[in-house]
Order: C-alpha cells, then structure tokens, then sequence
C-alpha cells in the first residue's frame, strides 16, 4: 500500500476511522431514538421541546457511550506495528472488524427495538438479567421473531454500508511512533474513566415523562447502569431515617387489632395474628398467572371479550378490584407471595444471595401438617426459582417431573402449556390426598408470555398473538376448575387467582399506577360467600388474608395485613421497579429513587399520568421510607430467616375478646 507524503498528520492519518465508527455510531443512536419515538406513540407528546430534549441529550449519552464501544478499534489503532498496518492485510483486517463492530452495533440497536416493544424501555435490569439465561431468552426471540431473515438484512445492510463509506476506513501512515500513540490512548483512557466516573444514567431524568427519559438515554450504556445497580444497597442510595425512629413506625404501620406483638424490642416485627375459634384446615391452590393485567377483563373495560371464564368466575368469587402488584417482574410477584415483604431495590430475594430459610406462607401451612407445593410448568433453574422456594419451606416441582410420555399437548422454550401444568398440579393434589395431607400449592403459569404459543383449537384467537395467550389461559382456569370438581377434595379447596405483574410495565410516569393494577379471586363455593371488595390492597396482602379466612392463628413477621382486618384508611400498596421504590396510599404516590430522590403525586388510575404534583406529604414520605429501610435492613442483616416459633398455631381469641376486635372475615 503507499505510504506517499501526505498533508494530514500522521496521528491523524491513523486515527482517521475513529471518525467513520463515531458517525456511524451517532447515526445508528439517532435512527434508533427515531424508531422509538414512533414506538412510543401517543406516550411522548408532539412537544418540540420533548423532542429536543431527547435527541440532545441523547447525543451526549451517545457519544460517552462511544468511548467504551471504540476501544476494540482504538487498540488495534494504537498496538498494530505501522508495517503491518498499511499493508494489504493491514487493510483487510480494517474492514473486516469495522464490518464487525458495525454489524455488533446495528444488531444492539435491533434489539433495543424488540425490548422496547416488550418493556417500554431501553435496556434495563431485566436485560441484565436475561443474560444469565441465553437458553430462555434466545428461545423466546427464536420462537417469537423471524429472527434468521433479521440477521441476514443486518448482514447484507453491513456489507453495503462498509463498502459505500470504504474511504473512511483508508488505512494510512506516513510515520507515527509507538509513543505517540500511546498518548492518544492514554488520553481516551482518561475520558472514558472521567465520564464513568461522573456520568450517571440518571442525570437524563429530568423531564415529567418518562419516556423521553428514556428516549434521551442509551442502550449500551444504559444495559451497563443496570448491571452496576443490580445490587442496591438501601441506606446507601435512598432516603433513611434513623433506624430505631424507622423500626418504630414501621411496628405501628403493621400493627392490626388482631395482632399482638410478642416483645418490645423496637427491631422486632413479630406479631400473633389471634382470631375467634378453630382453624380451617381447607387446602389451597395459588395460582399466579404470568401477566395477567386487570384490564384484560370486561369488569376494568375490555371489549373484546376474551376471559369469558374468569369474567364469570367474578361473581362467583370474593373478587378484589383494587389490587396492586409489588413490580413488573415474575419474581417481584413471587417475593410478594411467598414471604409478604415489600421490594427491596436491585435484585428481588427470589435471586439475592443468602435466601434461603427466610419466614414464608409454606412454614404457615407446614406447620399445620400441609404439603406445600411451587408447581411450575418451565425449568425451574431460570430466575433461581426452584433454589429459592425449595429452601424456604416448599417442595419445588417443575418440567422435570412430567414423566417421559405423559401427554404434553404444547411446549415452548418457557415451559409446557398451562393445561399441562394444571395437569401437573393435580398429580401432586392427589398424591397428598391419598396420603391424608392438606395441600397448599403455588401455581406459576407461563403460557401467557412471548412467543405466545398455546395449543391448537383451544381459542379462536390467532396463535402467537398476546390476545390467544390471554384466552388460553381463561380457558386453562375454566378447564383446572372442571377438572378439580370432580375430584373428592374440591369442597375442601380454596382457589386464588392472581398475577404476577401486569403484561406492559410502560408509562408516562416513573411508576405508571394502571400498569400495576391486577386481579384477585378467591373461590369456594362452599366455604366462601361472593362479594365484591373494593378497597384498596396490596399484592403483599393476598397471603395474610388468605389466611385470615381460614382463621388461622400463628406467629407472623408478615408486613402484609388481612385486608379486613385492617382498618379502613389505612390501606396501602408497594408498586416498584427495580430501582424506583412506590408507596400509595389513598390518592398520593410516594416514590423513592437513588441518590435520595424523592417525587409524589397523585396519579390518574387509569391511565398512570400523574393528575398533578402535590405539596410533599411528609408523613407519607416518612412512611414509605420506614417501610423499605426496614424491610431492606432486616434482609441485609439476616433477620428475615425463620425462628423456630414463626408460623406455629398460638391459641386463639376467646370469645369475650373477639367481641372487640375487628370485623369477623366472611
């Protein structure tokens, strides 16, 4: 190759496709933002200001972001001898790892597209999380996207895009030493440690909309925010009080008239839940549907009429329209429902080190003899379910105990079909019936997730689509129900059905209220009277009620509260995401961020904007905060663990006290 006088610099001469990446880059980050506008919708209104907002501080977050991706190229610029690099191979290998690192690029931009169109956001946490399991996640883009004509547009759009800009990536050199170079990279060195160091992903919060916040951010860098705040230590990046002040509001937050607390140590939340008479040792069946929003039922508005099954099963049941789910992941909802805690930020206990032998429902219901049960139709190794619930009181039972040809009538990479899991489940009713026991299992559906594959003739809907998951898992409840009632222990058995999250986490706002709102049924013909609850509750709720209308009385370190128990006013909800901490209680949400931010305001219910802000509620603010410093604390310092009389029966109420205490339980 010729090395002829050349009026450019040799430093610049080298560095030059520095400048064909950082273009490339800069466009791919404005087609991408472009894209998601449009994604976006009605979500981010037709404001110029918005739109500058988020394309100019989406500049910034790009260019920071490419310092970190330019460093393969900047070490071949920097390392490769000046022989070897203006030769002919020199040149060829220029191509080709351009040809790479764009390939690379587009493709994070493609995803971003595909994630947003799931989550409403740029990558997150749960891209984070994904990572850990490629077998999932790959599966589900497989089954879910035509994702090999995808790479091949990418490929050939690569390759036309290398050889139209081919004289940027000229390779050139008419005389740079090694020492010369080194300090161009000493120099890139130095901005990229700076701008990790000083640059935070949320510096780009700074709008009331949330998704030009994350319009303005960047995927790459975003995916790396999360990674370093999957673990979040509570008191050092949120809000505290002193934590005796905290422990104390946090006991009379708890406290319920029938409840009493064994101790007056201020750090100690244990409780004896006393009611009148003897217990219900009815078996129970939790089912907890993947992404069963409120709204997909005609009761909060649908009209397409897909839950006929469960849209009947209302009144019939004691049905809850005001319940709201702990977060917008599987294992926030399971956290909720096995050991009634409010979120602690980062990661959920389901996956947080040092879970294990935490006080949970099962200690309850083992204690009075049950078996109990987390049922799940997927491998359960995927977020650390089967770890977690079989060291925390629960046998746990998944995909690998459908024996070799029992009829499995669908399957995707997330599990087998509900119907089949269902099937599952009532194998392991029967055996404990047969062996004399009373059962309590927690159900976790899957079919109600991407790719959407349900078996065939099941529902009219077009297979693949979110509408014929919604209505095959209608159909599956309806046909479990049919299938348990001819069994000898349908009178003695209480069904609860429930969702993990809702199916869309999107909004406006940090923590968009209507996209936490889920259902609650709790059917048994002969043991519960249908009624309709309208107060407002929490998915930490749903277990301490439960057990209230079995009459159970035991040794609790719940921090949920029988909902008719509690007296009116007090109630409250944790919506959450993995770094955003939510309170509501009554019309005011409280959320707590990092770096000891704080926001409240009064949400619209139904569509998650915020109404207006309102002057700072700080004894809300103070509550909120007691509640997750508390909850937090107690995790980090191992005091969530069982002690050896958590759950246990303690003697009930006489008759002459019950008289004074609360409203008796249907």
């Amino acid at each position: 190759m010729s090395t002829a006088p050349n009026p450019i610099s040799p430093l610049r001469q080298r560095f030059r496709p520095l400048w064909w990446l950082a273009i490339s880059y800069v466009l791919i980050g404005a087609a991408t933002r472009i894209a998601l506008l449009f994604m976006a919708g009605s979500g981010v209104p037709h404001n110029p200001l918005y739109w500058a907002y988020g394309f100019g501080v989406g500049l910034a977050y790009d260019l920071v972001t490419f310092l970190y991706v330019a460093w393969p190229l900047m070490l071949y610029l920097w390392l490769v001898p000046q022989r070897i690099y203006v030769s002919r191979l020199g040149q060829w290998l220029m191509y080709g790892g351009a040809a790479v690192l764009l390939y690379w690029l587009m493709f994070v931009g493609a995803s971003e597209l595909v994630f947003w169109a799931e989550f409403g956001t740029r990558f997150n946490f749960i891209a984070v999380d994904y990572l850990v399991y490629t077998q999932e996640v790959i599966g589900n883009i497989r089954e879910s996207y035509p994702i090999g004509t995808w790479l091949g547009l990418l490929a050939l759009a690569t390759l036309v895009i290398v050889w139209l800009s081919r004289s940027g990536l000229r390779v050139a050199d008419s005389g740079t030493r090694w020492w010369q170079r080194t300090r161009v990279a000493l120099v890139w060195l130095l901005l990229t440690v700076v701008t990790a160091v000083a640059l935070k992903g949320t510096f780009k919060d700074r709008t009331d909309n949330a998704y030009v916040n994350e319009l303005s951010g960047n995927g790459i860098y975003e995916f790396f925010a999360a990674f370093r705040s999957s673990h979040l230590d509570y008191s050092r990046f949120y809000r505290t009080l002193p934590d005796e002040q905290a422990f104390t509001r946090v006991r009379e937050l708890v406290k319920t008239p029938e409840a009493t607390f064994v101790s007056d140590d201020p750090k100690d939340i244990t409780r004896e839940i006393r009611h009148q008479g003897p217990e219900k040792h009815l078996n129970v069946v939790l089912i907890s549907v993947e992404s069963l929003s409120a709204d997909f039922l005609k009761e909060f508005g649908d009209k397409r009429g897909i839950m006929p099954n469960l849209d009947a099963l209302i009144d019939q049941s004691m049905f809850f329209d005001h319940l709201y789910a702990n977060g917008t992941r599987t294992v926030r909802g399971l956290e909720a429902l096995s050991v009634s805690v409010p979120p602690t930020p980062g990661d959920s206990l389901v996956k947080a080190h040092n879970n294990e032998n935490l006080f949970s429902v099962a200690n309850v219901f083992n204690d009075r003899g049950y078996q109990s049960d987390f049922v799940y139709g997927g491998y359960g190794y995927f977020d650390n379910m089967n770890y977690y619930f079989a060291h925390n009181g629960y046998r746990a039972v998944d995909r690998n105990d459908i024996a070799k040809g029992e009829t499995i009538h669908h399957e995707n990479v997330w599990g087998v079909a509900d119907e089949d899991l269902y099937t599952l489940a009532l194998k392991q009713m029967d055996e404990a019936n047969a062996q004399g026991k009373p059962f309590f299992l927690h159900v976790m559906t899957t079919s109600n997730h991407r790719p959407f594959t349900v078996p065939a003739n099941r529902v009219p809907q077009k297979n693949g689509t979110r509408e014929a998951a919604v209505a095959y898992t209608d159909w599956s409840i309806a046909d479990f129900i049919k299938r348990a009632r001819s069994k000898p222990y349908f009178d003695d058995t209480i069904f609860v059905i429930t969702a993990d999250h809702c199916a869309s986490s999107a909004g406006r706002t940090s923590v968009p209220i209507n996209r936490y709102h889920i259902p609650l049924w709790i059917y048994a013909p002969k043991h519960i009277t249908p009624q309709r609850v309208t107060r407002q509750m929490s998915q930490v709720d749903i277990i301490p009620t439960v057990l209230g209308l079995l009459n159970f009385s035991y040794r609790s370190r719940f921090f949920g509260a029988d909902i008719f128990q509690l007296e009116p006013g007090r109630e409250r909800a944790f919506p959450a995401t993995y770094e955003k901490l939510g309170y509501l209680h009554g019309d005011v949400l409280t959320v707590l961020e990092p770096q000891r931010k704080l926001e409240q305001l009064r949400p619209n219910f139904d569509n998650g904007d915020a109404v207006n802000n309102t002057p700072v509620d700080q004894r809300q603010v103070d509550d909120a905060t007691a509640y997750y410093q508390v909850a937090a604390y107690l995790f980090k310092h191992g005091l969530m663990v069982k002690r050896p009389d958590d759950g246990k029966a303690v003697t009930p109420l006489p008759a002459a006290a019950a008289s004074s205490a609360a409203p008796a339980t249907p």
